[in-house]
């Protein structure tokens, strides 16, 4: 690689660090802003649950926008965005402009994964895609991991506004930065947009994730009609959506080419993604709860205790992609499945009313030894099997699929808990005991759920040699 490209990449990542990182630091912050705003839980839960929809509706275009624009315009868009949202954050005197401001940081984040996804791709040679993209996967595992002991501890001295006060500075210095240095690895290309297929990919991908994200809400007083007919929505959106995707292919004018799907490779590692995606943000949002509602320990606490296993995650995310390079990706895949597996199956377990706090802080050390196996060698052997001329559209299916799986994962553990909690407190169960149960039983639907992850490791196969970095002028 270059200079140039070099400091393309090396922007890129830092940005979307910045940008991911502020995707999971309104968790711990919820309590807060219940208070401070006087709002419920279920209106505080929109802030996470907009950010969330917004990705899950912008995403799938980023394939066609990255097709249609330079390097530098994707770039200075997407940050331009997020720092005028994370303004409007840090301003807001109410819940109404914070949820916009939301609404405008989540469009901005969309454009930068499969931004600097598709640019790596572009520019890194074959044989050292890995290193570059065990990078990446610092970024996509470590960024969410400290999210919440970021906020924890400016939450402990500051006012909540700080949580977007500190993050301008850095999206500001990165937007100038980009302004004046960042070079264009990648060409416009002239290509039509289809209105048809960018509404059908909201309805499609919008109302599923609004529909599970409300899933977990709706348990206490039954499912509400308005997430039924989210889901429903989502489901025939998606299924129109894949089916003009398929025509619009002839003539390559589809919005997401799904073409990327005749590599085997590509499917498998894009469904055991979801799992293992499934299975990460399952757990960032349980081990919280747990360690809160049932450990009895603060939120700072709890950050702290998250904070080794993230760490773990981006200093192995390197090593891998090195090993990646000379071993390819089964050697990996299989030991990492088989530790997120280990792990799901120990905190279903052992964790529970008693436990002690160190037991999580290991299982969750495990586990994201494991994601650290697993992210690298998928990323790579997914997207380098795909033709170079479809990687936008490659990294904009991976984007979708992250936060689908993202807000699935959330759903499923959340609604098992509930359900679980509330039965058991009917059963006449103490609070911390119905909510430890209910803990023990979304572990446990989520260590099942790992299970064909381990076999579906066994069918990736490496990126073929040939798939070379296109060269660029």
């Amino acid at each position: 690689m270059n200079p140039r490209d070099r400091l393309a990449v090396t922007l890129l990542l830092v940005s979307t660090f910045v940008v991911i990182l502020n995707e999971t630091i309104m968790g711990v912050a919820l309590p807060r802003l219940m208070d401070d705003l006087s709002i419920t839980a279920s209106t505080a839960q929109w802030l996470t649950t907009a950010f969330l929809l917004t990705m899950a509706v912008v995403i799938p275009v980023t394939g066609f926008f990255l097709q249609r624009t330079t390097t530098r315009g994707a770039f200075l868009t997407a940050m331009g965005l997020f720092s005028v949202g994370t303004l409007v954050c840090a301003l807001s005197p109410g819940f109404e402009m914070l949820l916009a401001g939301r609404v405008v940081q989540a469009t901005g984040t969309a454009v930068m994964l499969p931004l600097l996804m598709t640019t790596v791709m572009t520019v890194t040679p074959p044989a050292s895609r890995g290193r570059t993209m065990g990078n990446i996967s610092i970024v996509i595992s470590v960024a969410p991991a400290l999210g919440p002991t970021i906020s924890g501890l400016i939450l402990s001295v500051l006012d909540w506004r700080w949580m977007f006060g500190l993050v301008l500075p850095v999206a500001l210095g990165a937007l100038v930065l980009g302004a004046l240095r960042l070079p264009d690895v990648t060409e416009a290309r002239r290509a039509r947009v289809d209105i048809v297929s960018v509404l059908l990919s909201a309805v499609a991908f919008g109302g599923l994730v609004l529909g599970m994200s409300r899933i977990g809400e709706a348990v206490n007083g039954g499912v509400q009609p308005v997430t039924l007919g989210a889901l429903v929505a989502g489901a025939v959106g998606l299924a129109l959506f894949v089916a003009r995707q398929i025509r619009l292919q002839r003539t390559d004018d589809a919005l997401l080419d799904l073409r990327t799907f005749r590599s085997r490779t590509f499917a498998v590692g894009v469904a055991l993604m979801a799992v293992m995606m499934m299975a990460l943000f399952g757990v960032i949002i349980m081990l919280p709860i747990y360690a809160q509602d049932v450990l009895g320990v603060d939120t700072l606490r709890t950050g702290l205790m998250l904070l080794p296993g993230g760490l773990l995650m981006g200093l192995l995310a390197p090593a891998v992609g090195r090993a990646y390079d000379r071993v390819g990706p089964r050697p990996l895949l299989v030991p990492g499945t088989v530790l997120v597996s280990t792990a799901t199956w120990a905190m279903a377990l052992l964790l529970g009313a008693g436990s002690s706090s160190w037991l999580l802080v290991g299982a969750h050390l495990t586990m994201s030894a494991g994601l650290a196996l697993v992210f690298t060698p998928l990323f790579t052997s997914a997207l380098g099997s795909v033709d170079p001329e479809r990687y936008s559209h490659g990294s904009a299916v991976i984007g979708t699929v992250q936060q689908v799986a993202g807000a699935a994962g959330t759903a499923v553990f959340v609604t098992v808990l509930s359900a679980t909690a509330a039965r058991l407190a009917a059963d006449g169960a103490t609070e911390v005991t119905a909510t430890a149960g209910g803990v023990h039983a979304a572990f446990l639907v989520g260590a099942v759920l790992t299970l064909p992850a381990i076999a579906a490791a066994f069918a990736v196969g490496a990126a073929p040699a040939g798939s070379a970095a296109p060269a660029h002028h």
